[in-house]
């Protein structure tokens, strides 16, 4: 056995020891879905940060930066800059409105905040994550069994079975708890591939004595000039607006112990964020130079694999770059990558369904029932689903996490902010901003004329903004 599985094997063992021990801390429903606000700030930057990036960062970020080169800057940047003001303007009101109206998922918040009796912020919010949510958790599994596929040489749906296995058993057993402590060491571990990965990939290519840079600055709006380059930055500026909205983000704010550790974990997400996006970035620029310069690997069927599907040039880069006991390292950072958003999407997703949609149900018809085990069971049946859907999807991780990132911020992105920072948001607002923005996003992104114009991301959130105000002023005026 060699140290690369070997080190992989440990790094399993050990998530699944923290799934068991977190299992036993895990008595209730809010257990499962914030931890019981037990969490402090050093736990939920970590979990914040690995659960908000994903298989995306680790590989679907450098095979777009390998096609499009410098391009991808504008969604580094956008991204940067859309964490640090989602700290900023989003972690601590929610934290606050939490404890005042008593909430463990955002759409219980939202409810609560606009009286939604009749409950139709909850079923529309529980359909938007739950429909989303299946798209991000499949550009996991997908993610998972390239990685694999590269590093092992299992068939990708091999790799896929093994991911799904081992995220949803974990999360099963200990919910919010084991979720935030794995978080903790995969958030360590990422952060050491997307730093030292292209360290050492640049030192490589620096011995390479060849008059080229890894910089081309004429691809950094796509070849384009005028109003087709500012469509290019601002496509890629636009990732900062999802930050707004992702369930899985803003409930690492909810779940924080005290508002007053905020300040804490912002500066440690934001201490990630900058070296991790760049350097992400800069493993798909290094990297197709050293695969051209034939560093990586000289056989000519696996460099056509590796053009073909750019998502599998990073764990070719670890495997052929680094200590066999450091790729191994390296390559559960990838997997941990994904590991950490997908567990995080299914968690939210089935305490939305259990709490906002069981538990009421079961309510109405005055029956008693166990949301803990419902919650486990919804686990299990929206994995399996998510599973299905990778299985059977071509799109690259990249294009399903820039649709689920769509649809989920601006869904609920325009109507969170609004609610936090516009004392004039109304009810129906709110719900206008949930369907515009999902709607919107489903559209946008299956008509190319419109794609062509700007992206779903950005045109989604706008819209949505757009509704939430308008609806609310309609409101108003009415009464």
């Amino acid at each position: 056995m060699n140290p690369i599985t070997i080190t992989f094997i440990i790094y399993l063992i050990i998530i699944m020891i923290v799934g068991v021990i977190t299992a036993r801390m895990t008595k209730n429903i809010n257990d499962f879905a914030l931890g019981g606000h037990r969490l402090g700030p050093v736990v939920i930057a970590f979990s914040e940060r690995a659960s908000g990036e994903s298989a995306w960062l680790i590989i679907g970020l450098p095979g777009a930066a390998m096609v499009a080169g410098l391009l991808q800057l504008w969604t580094v940047v956008g991204c940067i800059t859309g964490i640090i003001l989602s700290w900023l303007i989003i972690a601590t009101p929610i934290r606050q409105a939490t404890e005042q109206y008593n909430a463990i998922t955002l759409p219980e918040l939202l409810a609560k905040k606009y009286d939604d009796e009749n409950g139709t912020i909850r079923w529309l919010s529980s359909i938007i994550i739950t429909f989303f949510f299946t798209f991000y958790v499949a550009a996991q599994f997908s993610g998972a069994g390239k990685v694999l596929n590269v590093t092992f040489g299992l068939t990708e749906i091999q790799g896929m079975i093994i991911g799904a296995i081992i995220i949803v058993s974990y999360t099963i057993l200990g919910g919010f708890l084991a979720v935030a402590w794995t978080d903790l060491i995969q958030g360590i571990i990422m952060i050491g591939t997307l730093v030292i990965l292209p360290a050492v990939a640049w030192i490589e290519f620096s011995q390479l004595n060849i008059n080229d840079s890894v910089f081309d600055w004429s691809t950094l709006f796509g070849g384009h000039s005028g109003i087709g380059a500012l469509v290019g930055a601002v496509g890629g500026l636009s990732w900062g607006l999802g930050y707004m909205g992702q369930p899985h983000i803003i409930a690492r704010y909810m779940a924080i112990d005290k508002t007053e550790h905020i300040k804490i974990s912002r500066r440690i997400a934001a201490a990630w964020a900058i070296p991790a996006f760049f350097g992400s970035m800069l493993i798909g620029l290094i990297g197709i130079k050293l695969l051209s310069a034939g560093l990586l690997t000289n056989e000519s069927d696996a460099i056509a694999k590796i053009i073909s599907d750019p998502e599998k040039l990073m764990p070719l880069m670890a495997t052929s770059l680094l200590n066999p006991w450091v790729a191994g390292i390296f390559i559960s950072g990838a997997i941990a990558a994904m590991m950490s958003t997908a567990d995080s999407q299914l968690l939210v997703s089935t305490t939305v369904l259990t709490e906002d949609v069981m538990k009421r149900f079961f309510k109405k018809k005055n029956h008693s029932i166990d949301l803990l085990f419902i919650g486990r069971i919804l686990t299990i049946v929206i994995g399996v689903i998510a599973f299905i859907f990778a299985w059977k999807t071509t799109d690259l991780v990249f294009e399903l996490v820039s649709y689920a990132w769509s649809g989920l911020g601006a869904s609920f992105g325009p109507a969170l902010l609004l609610t936090l920072w516009w004392k004039k948001t109304t009810k129906n607002g709110v719900i206008a901003g949930l369907i515009t923005g999902a709607i919107s996003t489903i559209i946008w992104a299956n008509i190319d004329t419109l794609q062509s114009l700007i992206t779903e991301r950005f045109a989604s959130f706008v819209l949505a903004f757009i509704a939430v105000v308008l609806f609310s002023i309609m409101d108003k005026k009415n009464k």
